[in-house]
């Protein structure tokens, strides 16, 4: 046994320090089925020549978000005592479900879910419990929030995020049982925050057709943007109406460590539950995430059960059962890892590392600000920057992505902001320095995107402010007119209602509509000009944006209509028009601000 670990950790040490690995090497299908396919052996093989294959033919097939050029997605840059915390865990193979067979590693999870509590705000008697990752937190927090609230599955409840939030989100609520119209997807600010009126608008537009707001979704850090809601008037609102505030912090919640994260992040403590992840600005390796909530008793209350077979592990009510404060029964310790590599480097260091991540992210946009050839698409936020090419089309995002994907020297990921196609730097990484960002930027500035890549071509010669079909080619338009629906609406009747969650799509044909916001008259829809792409867009898992806006016939219109099911057979025959639809979404949500 000692032979076998004193090998491993040479080749894992060999791994993690080899400075010449790419941050990411890929492969397809048939090579890695060459490498590693076959039936399970009948017989045993030398454990170093299985290493040997682990080492050569899986290992260098996965993404190194230790790696200093690493900013795609939100990097993962594990530290050496955590690791070995998951070892011991591991070996020892601990099971942290209940007090009777795990007082030691209930007691240390106990102490490092009090240091998290301390750091957000929270009372020292808030329940909170490790899970596997953000996904996990935001549906343990869900579905401790249904119980805690309401109870059982109900027809009018109505759970409210921004578009903003992770598509973790929508799957808790797609696995909890809330149906399309039971999910408000609301637009956001120019700053990417969710603004504490439109909450309050649809919140107010459900009470009066008769629905129950029931829970609120703050971002604490964006993925996508790295943007923060204002929780603290969320928060106010949601108590307005009883309403159950969530945080979702995973990406930048222990950000709080550092004076400026704390500023950025705001009132933690005034939201009801909060999701973190460990292993992603806390440096742990996979898999440690945590959900904290403000109510000592709710996790115990939602989750609870007591079987026949698990009566030996009640003891009295000073104890805790870990099994019974979510969906897990059996569950691992994942504090091992944390209290070894906490206690081994101290706080400090982790807040050094924070803060550095934070000074790396002001240079980076410094530098693009300077850029002749680089801009910001977004104010930047936390760690996240946002940024594009003004010399190169939208299409070519994604080539450029590709492009130092190839060059090994670094990874970027893309996102959508504001509709358009961006580039997105997030920089997490312990080992990234500022030379590390520099190098990445400027092969950006002047790399030539990977031919290939782009999802589609814009019509650059038109506008984008003419209607959407004027942009569409005469294949698209004959495919739209022949799958919708003609409907004729009499003048002074609403087509739309703000904040519904109808999905149809609307091409109008004749006469004139006009776009409200409340009382305020946006716009007069014409001929040839459409509306309803918010909507018609799936935002994920089922869920699509809430209408922005009213639609009211000036006079008599004709209308060609689209269903969601029609819309994605054209979308799927045609993958331009989805481009074209999100962009004209978000020049409407502009407008509808």
């Amino acid at each position: 046994m000692r032979a076998l670990g004193y090998r491993t950790v040479d080749a894992l040490v060999d791994w993690l320090t080899d400075d010449a690995l790419p941050p990411l090497l890929s492969a397809t299908p048939e090579q890695m089925q060459a490498r590693l396919g076959g039936a399970a052996p009948a017989d045993g093989e030398p454990f170093e020549q299985v290493l040997d294959g682990l080492f050569r033919d899986v290992l260098p097939y996965t993404s190194r978000g230790a790696h200093p050029g690493f900013f795609a997605y939100v990097p993962f840059s594990g530290t050496w005592p955590g690791a070995l915390g998951d070892f011991v865990a591991s070996a020892a193979n601990v099971y942290a479900g209940s007090w009777q067979e795990a007082a030691g590693p209930t007691q240390l999870e106990l102490e490092v879910l009090g240091w998290f509590k301390e750091w957000v705000g929270y009372p020292a008697d808030a329940g909170g419990t490790l899970v596997s990752g953000g996904s996990a937190a935001n549906l343990t927090a869900l579905a401790c929030a249904r119980e805690a609230l309401i109870g059982s599955m109900r027809d009018d409840l109505v759970v409210y995020a921004s578009d903003q939030a992770h598509s973790s989100v929508a799957r808790a609520a797609r696995m909890l049982g809330f149906r399309p119209d039971q999910m408000r997807v609301l637009p956001v600010g120019e700053d990417l925050r969710l603004e504490p009126a439109t909450l309050a608008a649809a919140m107010a537009a459900d009470e009066a057709a008769g629905r129950l707001p029931f829970l609120a979704v703050a971002n604490g850090g964006a993925t996508s943007t790295g943007a923060v809601d204002p929780v603290a008037e969320l928060a106010a609102v949601c108590r307005a109406r009883n309403v159950w505030l969530h945080c979702d912090a995973a990406y930048g919640g222990f950000a709080v460590l550092t004076e400026r994260g704390r500023s950025a992040l705001g009132e933690l403590a005034l939201a009801d539950s909060i999701a973190l992840d460990p292993h992603k600005w806390l440096y742990q390796p996979y898999e440690c995430g945590c959900v904290l909530v403000r109510d000592p008793h709710a996790l115990r209350r939602a989750f609870e059960i007591t079987s026949d077979y698990l009566r030996d592990s009640e003891v009295d009510e000073r104890i805790v059962n870990f099994a019974d404060q979510g969906f897990q029964l059996t569950r691992t310790s994942r504090a091992f890892k944390l209290w070894l590599s906490l206690r081994t480097f101290g706080v400090d260091a982790f807040r050094a590392a924070i803060d550095r991540s934070l000074d790396l992210a002001e240079l980076a946009a410094r530098a693009i600000d300077a850029s002749e050839r680089l801009e910001l698409a977004a104010p930047p936020a936390l760690s996240v920057v946002c940024f594009r090419r003004s010399d190169l089309g939208d299409e070519a995002t994604d080539g450029l992505a590709a492009a130092l994907k190839d060059s090994g020297l670094g990874l970027v990921s893309s996102t959508r902001v504001h509709g358009r196609p961006a580039l997105r730097l997030c920089i997490l990484g312990h080992a990234t320095r500022a030379e590390h960002v520099e190098a990445v930027l400027r092969f950006l500035e002047t790399a030539e995107p990977r031919a290939g890549v782009a999802a589609y071509e814009r019509h650059q010669s038109v506008p984008s402010v003419v209607p959407l079909f004027a942009r569409l080619g005469p294949d698209e338009g004959a495919a739209v007119a022949a799958l919708g629906t003609e409907r004729v609406v009499a003048a002074g009747e609403t087509v739309v209602v703000r904040w519904d969650t109808s999905r149809d799509f609307f091409v109008v044909r004749g006469g004139t509509a006009d776009v409200l916001v409340g009382s305020e008259l946006v716009a007069t829809l014409r001929a040839g000009e459409s509306f309803g792409e918010i909507a018609a867009l799936e935002w994920g898992a089922g869920f699509a944006r809430s209408r922005a806006a009213t639609v009211v016939a000036r006079d008599d219109v004709r209308l060609l209509v689209l269903g969601p099911d029609e819309l994605a057979q054209l979308v799927e025959q045609f993958p331009r028009l989805e481009d074209e639809l999100r962009l004209a979404a978000n020049e409407r949500l502009r407008r509808a601000r």
